[in-house]
């Protein structure tokens, strides 16, 4: 892992944020309820700090990150990015701030159009914003396919004549085109083999510290998480049910949802692991649309007591400085 400077600034601060769906039902279309994808999540996010989100499938994390670039908007919640109330933006204002928060999308091969070249792709940021114009915007694309490890030559190419690899490394030089601060990774691996999703990571992290970027870097693969991130939150069923250090989360996990999901990850030492006892979580996810009373997590959780059926965990400070949503965490 490569050092990079976090700073004590916070450059993003979500609270209470919340992203519900309409439900729609009928010939007439009236609302018959929500899908609550995103239901009152709360972090900081420190300048130069990646902050890894993970969770199963349909938890909301891709939600979220979007709500925070504003793709989405917001039910209700702040997101405080460089002073502003980005949830509160919109019109010029909101352009002016979408230069410094760029996101690198999960699918190379659907977030590049098929009808583009290279060139045309990473320079279309700088033609929406008029940074720059001719031939210091044809330098500008060279600049950048060189930060991410292609030849500059391949500029007047289509996405369709190459890899999964060489696509994202496309994404990745467009959405730095801008010069931002903070990038959302949707997942920038899951669609990549794993032989290069090794190649993808040590990228991000060495434009990281090269570039002084902040990241927040979603995810389902715990091990790839483990290796970028410097702290974790986990998600489930629209909360943040804890968010601590990587180490104290790896090595300590407090909340059981947390604990289930590390123990699913395997270590690359025969006798740890044969000896490990792996939880299995009973039942399915519940649906977003009707999340269970209480905590979210109360119908598959193997310590449940009879509080956690009606009375929903506060989202709290232990003591080591880490913070989760359970009512038997010490």
């Amino acid at each position: 892992m490569l050092d990079h400077a976090i700073s004590d600034e916070t450059l993003l601060s979500v609270q209470n944020l919340s992203k519900h769906f309409p439900v729609y039902k009928g010939i007439i279309r009236h609302q018959v309820g929500v899908i609550k994808a995103v239901d009152g999540i709360s972090f900081d996010i420190r300048k130069g700090e990646t902050l890894g989100l993970v969770g199963e499938s349909g938890c909301g994390k891709s939600t979220a990150g979007r709500t925070i670039l504003r793709l989405y908007d917001a039910t209700e919640g702040t997101i405080t990015f460089g002073g502003q109330n980005v949830a509160e933006l919109s019109g010029e204002s909101l352009r002016r701030i979408r230069p410094r928060m760029q996101m690198i999308f999960q699918d190379p091969q659907a977030c590049l159009n098929p009808r583009m070249t290279v060139s045309s792709i990473i320079a279309e940021p700088l033609d929406e914003h008029a940074t720059v114009k001719g031939r210091a915007k044809q330098d500008r694309v060279s600049e950048l396919l060189d930060a991410v490890g292609m030849n500059p030559r391949f500029a007047n190419r289509y996405p369709h004549e190459f890899s999964g690899g060489q696509r994202q490394r496309i994404g990745i030089a467009r959405a730095l085109a801008l010069d931002p601060d903070f990038i959302v990774c949707d997942e920038p691996i899951a669609a990549l083999d794993v032989s290069i999703q090794a190649q993808v990571v040590n990228l991000l992290e060495e434009l990281q510290s090269r570039l002084g970027l902040t990241y927040l870097f979603i995810s389902h693969d715990l091990s790839m998480v483990r290796h970028i991130a410097d702290r974790v939150a986990v998600m489930y069923l629209g909360k943040v049910v804890e968010l601590a250090d990587r180490e104290q989360l790896y090595a300590d996990p407090k909340h059981p949802y947390t604990r289930a999901l590390l123990s699913a990850v395997p270590i690359p030492n025969p006798e740890v692991e044969t000896k490990r006892t792996r939880i299995i979580l009973k039942g399915d996810v519940p649906s977003p649309a009707n999340p269970p009373k209480g905590c979210r997590f109360c119908t598959r959780c193997p310590e449940a007591i009879e509080k956690c059926h009606s009375v929903e965990p506060d989202w709290r400070k232990l003591g080591d400085g880490r913070h989760v949503a359970c009512h038997l965490a010490e």
